[in-house]
């Protein structure tokens, strides 16, 4: 009640639908089959049970109470019977799961905790089948004839001579049982990482339903930006660290756990969830910074959002890794590199240390002027970006994409020295002033630029314009190059060959897939080329992030066990028959074309871009020049 506030209470039938979806259906659950089958069979066994809670509670209340009239005796009673049976069978698999196959996602969750409450439920569901047991060989039960399990136990319980009245004691035990598991049950989810079993609904009621990108916007009048202290958490965050289950699934995708940084964004919600709780009882001196999160927890994050992709919960890490980050950037809490960086973006608009007027040195080398959008209209306003027009390794494909679009006679221009770099990662770093800054620039500059819509062949730039921009009031219709040259291809535009049959694997960046859903467009650019697509096992919306995200391109990467870069290209290689992995952003090029080096992988693969393999396939005389 006294935390910062968010609105989360609008469509209300799309958040409903999603409660059906995800809960009822398990949607996200079952994405990992074994764990989801347990899950299931607790969770609607639990449903099924309450029927014989409220019966019971009711008895308690008003002697006599039953469900006999809706069929307490007859197929509630048959369902209560079957499910007893199936929640133990989960029980037996979840203790399976946690203690023999044992899967590394698990490690650093409350063990003991887990084994309690499994415990508990397996105490349970053995009383209450042990007593309908009993009921059935005691005799004169009406729901015997509805309970095949309660009777299966009751022929062995005969045939070990336990009958009639000598049955009755036996079943008051197994009663007491049950009850006594329950009233320990109750109690102890309040403390536990079970008490997801109450907030689960609502926190999945309550997810973000805009752009997985949206962040809280900091607020201009606090005396400090960012959160530093866990009373400075929103509701909808406080929410987040009691729903969390300590499955893992977060921990297991995770970029920077599995290269051996000190982040785990499971572990990281437990902590804050557990110092929340301290707060709640006692102040202890410790702060939420420095004290329960260290630094370097915060810095390793990519902000790729695979954690918040698999999280039953919907759980929001990122946001909250940036807010904290924001904090630590105004105290002055950050790597050398990233500050220089940070110094290199407020005075040159760009990370490179180097004048805007070197931003369109790139274009000298073709035989064709680009337009100025500033000074003439265009149908296109390519954004460029800053690594595009910036890094050598990079700058020969921004040439290769524009001479792709001058032959299809598309009508394109760029900004040349006024476009400033688009703040995405200068944002997901916590410099939200910088980002601020930034950002108004560009939006400025399109104000007195004429446009029909934007291209960028950066996702992390397409994910400002298009998701932080309209906040500032910058409303574009902005597009991925991959989407524009599919276009062109349907439109006749551009006339390929196909004239090779090639294998290839595409990685999905972070900023394209996850966060704007682009998955399909470079895909059937490339089987336009011609060409096959073999995806890697990690793809589309669980693709592996090649680790450069969240401004980490500009921080120190030693002391990785083995940078995600790595891990990607190890995961293409092993395909066996993919020797081209086809990229469709210039940090990814940039970050795999090492990797490869790094790993001994030259002759086994090579990094591409799309636009490689567009211009490749185009025979200078089959090229089209698009309608007007």
């Amino acid at each position: 009640r006294t935390a910062a506030s968010e609105a989360r209470g609008d469509r209300p039938g799309q958040r409903l639908w999603g409660v059906v979806s995800e809960v009822g259906g398990h949607t996200r659950l079952f994405e990992n089959r074994y764990s989801g089958t347990l899950h299931a069979l607790i969770f609607s066994g639990f449903l099924v049970l309450l029927t014989a809670l409220i019966e019971e509670a009711g008895k308690a209340v008003a002697p006599g109470f039953s469900l006999d009239a809706i069929g307490g005796t007859t197929w509630i009673a048959l369902l209560q019977d079957v499910f007893e049976l199936l929640v133990l069978v989960g029980v037996c698999m979840a203790a399976y799961n946690r203690h023999v196959r044992r899967p590394a996602r698990f490690r650093g969750s409350n063990q003991r905790d887990a084994a309690i409450i499994l415990a508990l439920i397996f105490c349970e569901m053995v009383g209450l089948l042990l007593h309908d047991g009993f009921l059935n060989a005691q005799g004169g039960d009406p729901s015997a004839a509805w309970q095949p399990v309660g009777s299966a136990l009751a022929r062995l319980i005969e045939a070990a001579g336990i009958q009639g009245s000598a049955a009755v004691p036996w079943a008051d035990v197994f009663f007491w049982t049950h009850i006594l598991a329950l009233a320990a049950f109750l109690p102890y989810i309040a403390t536990s990482k079970h008490l997801h079993i109450f907030m689960a609904v609502p926190n999945i009621y309550l997810r973000n339903l805009g752009p997985r990108g949206t962040l809280r916007t900091a607020d201009p009048g606090a005396p400090s930006l960012g959160v530093k202290e866990v009373d400075e958490l929103s509701w909808k965050q406080m929410l987040d660290l009691y729903s969390c289950t300590e499955c893992g699934r977060c921990q297991d995708v995770c970029p920077a756990f599995s290269a051996g940084q000190p982040l785990s964004p499971k572990v990281l919600i437990m902590d804050v969830r557990n110092h929340l709780r301290k707060r709640g009882r006692a102040a202890d001196g410790a702060h939420l910074l420095g004290d329960v999160v260290r630094d370097d927890t915060l810095w390793a994050c990519t902000t790729c959002s695979a954690c918040m992709e698999v999280c039953p919960l919907h759980i929001e890490h990122v946001p909250l890794i940036v807010d904290m980050r924001r904090q630590l950037v105004e105290q002055g809490r950050m790597e050398p590199q990233l500050q220089d960086a940070l110094a290199s973006l407020a005075r040159y608009g760009n990370s490179f240390n180097r004048s805007e007027r070197a931003r369109s040195a790139w274009t000298k080398e073709l035989d064709f002027a680009i337009k100025d959008a500033r000074r003439e209209p265009v149908d296109v306003l390519w954004f460029v970006g800053d690594f595009a027009a910036y890094d050598p390794r990079v700058q020969r494909l921004t040439q290769s994409v524009a001479r792709v679009l001058h032959r299809a006679g598309v009508d394109f221009g760029i900004l040349y020295e006024a476009e400033h770099n688009s703040g995405n990662d200068v944002r997901r770093a916590g410099e939200e002033g910088l980002f601020e800054q930034l950002a108004q620039h560009n939006i400025e500059t399109l104000a007195r630029s004429a446009f029909s819509r934007i291209m960028t062949t950066d996702p992390h730039s397409l994910n400002a314009i298009g998701q932080d921009y309209p906040r500032l009031g910058g409303r574009y219709p902005v597009l991925h190059y991959t989407q524009l040259l599919l276009e062109l291809l349907d439109q006749g535009a551009l006339t390929p060959t196909r004239d090779r049959e090639l294998v290839v694997t595409y990685h999905d960046p972070c900023y394209l897939g996850r966060y704007n859903q682009g998955y399909d467009a470079p895909r059937r650019l490339l089987q336009q080329l011609g060409l096959t697509v073999h995806d890697m096992p990690r793809c589309r919306e669980n693709s592996f992030c090649c680790g450069a995200g969240g401004g980490r391109i500009w921080m120190d990467d030693r002391g990785q066990t083995e940078r995600p870069s790595e891990n990607r290209i190890r995961e293409a290689v092993a395909l066996g028959d993919a020797h081209q992995f086809v990229v469709a952003c210039p940090k990814d090029l940039v970050m795999y074309a090492a990797a490869v080096q790094a790993t001994g992988m030259d002759g086994r693969i090579e990094v591409v871009d799309v636009i490689e393999l567009v211009e490749a396939a185009l025979a200078p005389m089959e090229v089209l020049v698009a309608a007007r």
